[in-house]
């Protein structure tokens, strides 16, 4: 396979794997392109590798660095604003995982918590409410716990994390 296949492979598949960790399509490739990339590209370099409208570009790289995953950098002499992402592969799963659990698991928390301390009125329905979502909820803090606690481990967390696991 040629470096241009095997470019266009990486980025269609995680194009097509962003959805897993939360984000669009078009969101994944963008990301994927710099993060193969040797050097900060422009928006205009990144419309033409990818094949997609400007608009398109400019939400989903508002929304990466929303993320916290790419971030403009400034070329001195240049007009244009150019952008790279984290290349450590630990680290941007970090941020990953923070942010999924800011934006997903932290609001079901908040209502399993809301659903799970209504007023019990005594009856059979109300009580398996109450037993279910406090069954929920508590799973559901756990998880977060737990994986805040890996996501705020130093350099090579995942690594470090699973040896815990294993042992």
């Amino acid at each position: 396979m040629e470096y241009q296949e095997a470019k266009d492979k990486f980025i269609s598949t995680w194009g097509s794997l962003g959805t897993l960790w939360g984000i669009n399509k078009a969101m994944a490739q963008i990301q994927s392109l710099l993060f193969i990339s040797t050097k900060a590209l422009s928006m205009e370099e990144i419309m033409e590798e990818l094949k997609i409208s400007r608009g398109n570009t400019s939400m989903n790289l508002r929304q990466l660095m929303d993320w916290g995953i790419v971030t403009k950098e400034l070329i001195p002499g240049e007009r244009k604003e150019f952008f790279t992402t984290e290349k450590d592969v630990q680290e941007l799963a970090r941020h990953i995982a923070k942010e999924r659990s800011r934006r997903e698991i932290k609001p079901v928390i908040k209502i399993l918590k809301e659903v799970s301390s209504i007023k019990d009125d005594g009856t059979e329905k109300t009580k398996e409410l109450i037993k279910q979502t406090k069954a929920l909820y508590d799973l559901a803090e756990t998880a977060d716990a737990m994986m805040n606690k890996i996501v705020n481990q130093e350099q090579n967390w995942i690594t470090k994390s699973l040896l815990k696991l294993i042992k």
